[in-house]
């Protein structure tokens, strides 16, 4: 095949063939194409598009430039969760050990946080001693033993994802829906899952600003899914508030905790027991969604996932004394409690600045090289709908950095919106695709 011609077909708008989309991945990942032939690809595909076959195409192509696990010697169903990215959310913490209590494998392969997104990585490596670099062997061991395993991604799974992606930062091609899907489903599809639950984030703390990208991507993904005969469901939910109360990395590991052990009903907690519920559901273990919420609240209300969760950490080498006695993690050395000056209520919080404001505390990276400072977040005390009296608390924030806590006190306070008026609060599933 020639590459110049390839560029101009798709240039002109036209589909490229399974063979022809393989033929320019294999050929870039392999270093026979250069980066400015396959940026001058990537671009041509983000102006003329790409259709459905054709993400389906780049999602395979991606998907067998390295390693797909084969989990079909475990028993039973292997069902995963993506989240698209929020503030705040920290949902797999919660729902993984859930499911896996519920009796569904539960193999997940997540990432670090970067800009003003957590990572589910590093929240669980503020657990001290979790290691999330197991290999395969052990990966496979772990998730047979206790039905789960949440590591990170190694250079074998989806290596073109990681080359194409780091193209893609650079020649303003991210936002390209079906090259966003590639990326997702091909790092997911490698971990030999056999369904797959979406939480497509929308609002001002997410990628997809509006409804309507979030909706385009979440049926973009759903349609891969398919294509791949995987079981899949989706959810488009808001972010235009953080979920939950805390933000930065051992501070939701702590909330995890709490909701593992049914001691808070908020947002966080219905999201992921919805979320968990479909994933028992399409694992076989539940007849519907709801079934699946009612049997998700049962290993809650049991004990079974916070002792699932606490086997977990033990098993990838994490202390279990601090998950049993949280008030013994080291404490940050700067605190600053932000008060309301006026009275009314909150009717917006700008969730991208108050993720901002959390990297500025240490919780989060400006750059891959960043060194993350575990105990640094925010603890948020009134959210979307909530009234405030002058002096109420708004947030607590904590940071080493006596700099970084001024400059997120900026940020965070320029976030909220206060005002005398009534308002709803956000409502949080916005829809379910099927």
């Amino acid at each position: 095949m020639n590459t110049i011609e390839l560029l101009k077909k798709k240039r002109d708008g036209n589909a490229l063939s399974k063979e022809e989309i393989e033929f320019l991945i294999k050929g870039y990942t392999k270093g026979l194409i250069p980066d400015y032939q396959f940026s001058a690809f990537l671009m041509a595909g983000f102006l003329t598009g790409f259709n459905k076959e054709e993400t389906s195409y780049i999602t395979e192509a991606m998907l067998y430039s390295g390693k797909v696990l084969d989990l079909s010697d475990i028993e039973g169903s292997k069902i995963d969760k993506h989240s698209t990215g929020g503030v705040g959310d920290k949902t797999s913490l919660i729902l993984a050990p859930i499911v896996a209590a519920a009796g569904v494998k539960v193999p997940m392969i997540s990432g670090r946080g970067l800009g003003h997104t957590g990572g589910t990585l590093d929240k669980l490596e503020a657990i001290p001693g979790f290691r999330t670099d197991l290999n395969i062997s052990a990966y496979k061991k772990t998730l047979r033993k206790c039905g789960l395993v949440l590591v990170g991604q190694t250079k074998d799974i989806a290596p073109a994802d990681k080359m194409i992606y780091a193209l893609r930062d650079v020649t303003a091609t991210v936002e390209s829906i079906p090259l966003i899907t590639g990326s997702i489903m091909s790092k997911k599809l490698a971990e030999g899952i056999d369904g797959l639950v979406l939480d497509v984030k929308t609002g001002s703390g997410a990628f997809m600003k509006d409804f309507r990208s979030a909706k385009k991507l979440a049926e973009s993904l759903i349609n891969t899914a398919k294509s791949f005969n995987k079981k899949v469901v989706a959810f488009i939910t808001d972010m235009n508030q953080p979920l939950g109360s805390y933000i930065g990395n051992w501070l939701e590991v702590y909330e995890s905790l709490l909701a593992l052990k049914g001691e808070i009903e908020n947002d966080l907690t219905e999201l992921s027991i919805t979320l968990a519920g479909a994933m028992i559901f399409i694992g076989k273990k539940a007849r519907s969604i709801e079934q699946g919420k009612i049997i998700a609240r049962k290993t809650v209300e049991s004990g079974a996932a916070f002792a699932k969760f606490k086997e977990l950490v033990k098993l990838q080498g994490g202390d279990v004394h601090y998950l049993e006695h949280p008030e013994d993690y080291p404490s940050s050395k700067y605190k600053r409690i932000l008060r309301s000056k006026r009275k009314g209520r909150i009717t917006k919080m700008d969730t991208y600045q108050i993720g901002l404001a959390a990297v500025e505390l240490g919780a989060g990276r400006k750059t891959k090289e960043d060194v993350i400072d575990p105990k640094a977040g925010i603890i948020i005390r009134k959210k979307i709908g909530d009234e405030v009296k002058e002096g109420d608390v708004l947030a607590e924030l904590y940071s080493e950095s006596k700099k970084g806590l001024s400059t997120a006190a900026e940020k965070y306070l320029n976030a909220l919106i206060i005002e005398n008026r009534k308002i709803r609060k956000p409502k949080l599933i916005k829809q379910i695709i099927k």
